[in-house]
């Protein structure tokens, strides 16, 4: 259903920060989106659902929708959204079932494979439960990635080789988080594609990725200068059509609303590889989705008003 949004008369909570390892960068996320949030002509006010004042206030401000700035668990992961549904307020962003799948880099993976949507081998480990090092390491064939399962912002991510340094990895991942992913490196580009909409939703120009380091972890994320984004990737027509494609199709897979941000390597070989979804995309100064909305004639302002007519648009349906 299509919605008529007049910002002057739209009353935005806009939530930020939480209680996730990633509280920081959720801060900094809901100063970029309250910005450009003004800048629309949106009366804006910013609770941080680690308050239980804030809470409180989300339920008796009679606000019209909630522009989502979490990351990590908590707020990414359809904790917020369940509460969210709950008390009857529209939200940015995908539902409970999306968040939650798309946080959980074991299960998502799952969706991706009935898609026909390529995802690296794996292995998922449960903290408690014992596994096989010497078989993870011959299925992986050499060097693979330890990684947590639900924590975002390439927390605690290891490329390692050898039986020895595998466990060693996965050891100091459960210390993060309960679930473990061990899956085969992929050496190549690192692409992201975000895709904007609901029942039809499009892919944004494809970005690529020159991190400063080894590959794009926190500081290559969030440091001024730590990484390069290039965009549109220069990847020819037809090869660019592919992975928006893929993209879409993990948005679909996921049941998604609203937008999505999906990370890609493109193996040396000319093939690409998903890796995860982001459900809650970043909004800092130096984040992915405002620099491929722009390379789509889309500034900051006009985004973030897009963003809340999908919310109130999937609400209405």
């Amino acid at each position: 259903m299509a919605v008529t949004l007049d910002p002057a008369t739209c009353r935005v909570a806009l939530l930020a920060g939480g209680t996730s390892g990633e509280r920081e960068i959720s801060l900094a996320s809901g100063k970029g989106a309250g910005e450009a949030l003004r800048q629309a002509g949106f009366a804006v006010t910013e609770l941080d659902p680690a308050s239980k004042d804030d809470l409180k206030a989300l339920i008796d401000g009679n606000f019209d929708v909630a522009f989502l700035c979490l990351h990590g668990k908590g707020g990414e992961d359809g904790q917020l959204q369940g509460f969210l549904e709950v008390i009857g307020l529209p939200y940015t962003g995908p539902g409970v079932w999306s968040s939650a799948t798309a946080m959980n880099k074991a299960k998502s993976k799952v969706f991706y494979a009935r898609e026909g949507i390529a995802t690296a081998p794996f292995f998922s480990l449960e903290r408690g439960c014992s596994y096989d090092v010497e078989t993870i390491a011959q299925v992986m064939d050499g060097t693979c990635v330890v990684k947590p399962a639900t924590e975002g912002s390439a927390l605690g991510i290891y490329i390692v080789e050898g039986e020895e340094s595998i466990r060693e990895a996965i050891e100091e991942v459960f210390k993060i988080d309960s679930l473990v992913v061990v899956e085969r490196f992929i050496k190549g580009t690192e692409l992201t594609v975000a895709v904007l909409g609901n029942d039809e939703p499009y892919a944004l120009p494809i970005i690529e990725i020159v991190p400063r380091g080894e590959f794009y972890d926190f500081d290559s994320k969030y440091a001024l200068g730590g990484s390069q984004h290039i965009c549109p990737a220069p990847l020819g027509e037809a090869l660019t059509q592919r992975v928006q494609a893929m993209a879409v199709a993990a948005h679909r897979a996921l049941e998604c609303t609203g937008v999505s941000r999906s990370d890609f390597i493109l193996d040396e070989e000319g093939t690409p590889w998903i890796l995860e979804t982001n459900t809650i995309p970043g909004m800092t100064s130096t984040s992915l989705l405002p620099d491929a909305a722009r390379a789509a004639g889309i500034e900051f302002p006009e985004l973030c008003t897009r963003l809340i007519v999908s919310a109130l648009e999937a609400k209405a349906r």
